[in-house]
């Protein structure tokens, strides 16, 4: 979670858009979920970075209501 934040951070100072740090902390997330040997877990894992930025951004509009 501390590297997401990082990244994120990071990112943010360097001005890029909201759906590229997205994108890049799902690009990041699809690395750790490359990491793991279980075919199951990372099916799970890959499942849990597959939605979209528009997805993204619909859910959390969504939530904000």
């Amino acid at each position: 979670m501390g590297r997401i934040i990082a990244l994120v951070a990071s990112l943010s100072a360097a001005a890029c858009t909201a759906q590229q740090v997205y994108g890049s902390g799902q690009a990041w997330q699809r690395n750790q979920c490359a990491r793991i040997p279980d075919k199951a877990e990372y099916d799970r894992c890959m499942a849990s970075v597959a939605a979209t930025y528009e997805d993204y951004k619909r859910e959390t509009e969504a939530g904000r209501r």
